[in-house]
């Protein structure tokens, strides 16, 4: 069984600054993830072609079952809205997170992660950057139960606050909510926490620690794979962590392979 979680930057290559639907294909394809969890997500976006990035990942790996849930409608750093329920959004502009899986799907779930209520400082790169204060937005967690070949297998995606103790607080409530779903249970994403951090806040065991952010050059690990501990034992031991270059995005994947 091979884990991923990759934060997609909408899918945009760095180097051009350009979205290439073929660029993704080839990018999501040399994961062969089983499960994989996508943050930084577009759906009927201008700035990626109007492309539901979702569905493209999911072809790439012929994959029976995916979801995109979005956090905001809207393009994030112009202007967007919450959601008011699950199926809002449909005919405009949305961003948020993806899961997809080569298993079959039991359920899904969709929990809903407020914004933070004060603007933060956040450090911009850039000949125009430094520190800025910016809104927070919405985030949301999606789940879903998979009958995989070592029973069933919670599985969740989610993109955590920038804003620091907002994220923990966010992180403490993905807990809660998934541990109402049945073990074993997996977290994919981008958590906004170094892996220490993750692994205290949440008390899930970290599957594969490497740096992921910068990708041209790694130095902290935001993107992680974390288990519960109840149930963990059911699932075959980790065998291999990578986190491969690719053509998008400024985050490296996370690769965990189980065998």
């Amino acid at each position: 069984m091979r884990l991923a979680t990759f934060n997609l930057l909408h899918g945009r290559s760095p180097a051009d600054g350009l979205v290439d639907p073929d660029r993704l294909t080839a990018a999501v394809t040399a994961l062969d993830a089983d499960i994989l969890a996508l943050q930084e997500v577009d759906r009927d976006q201008s700035r990626s072609g109007h492309l539901d990035l979702t569905a493209i990942a999911a072809r790439a790996l012929h994959a029976t079952e995916h979801r995109f849930a979005a956090a905001v409608v809207g393009t994030p750093g112009e202007q967007f809205r919450p959601l008011t329920h699950d199926d809002d959004g449909h005919g405009e502009p949305c961003y948020g997170v993806g899961l997809i899986s080569r298993y079959p799907a039991r359920t899904w779930q969709v929990t809903r992660l407020r914004p933070a209520p004060i603007r933060s400082p956040v450090y911009l790169p850039g000949p125009h950057g430094g520190l800025v204060l910016l809104h927070d937005e919405p985030r949301v967690l999606l789940a879903a139960v998979l009958d995989t070949p070592h029973g069933p297998l919670t599985a969740a995606a989610t993109h955590l606050s920038f804003v620091p103790g907002w994220n923990a607080h966010q992180l403490r409530q993905v807990v809660r909510a998934l541990r109402t779903l049945p073990a074993p249970r997996i977290l994919l994403g981008d958590l906004n926490l170094p892996a220490g951090a993750a692994r205290l806040i949440s008390g899930w065991q970290p599957l594969g620690r490497q740096p992921t952010f910068p990708a041209a050059q790694p130095r902290v690990q935001l993107d992680h794979i974390l288990i519960d501990r109840h149930d963990a034992h059911r699932l075959p031991p980790v065998t291999a962590v990578t986190t491969p270059v690719s053509t998008i995005s400024d985050h490296r994947p996370l690769v965990v392979d189980l065998t």
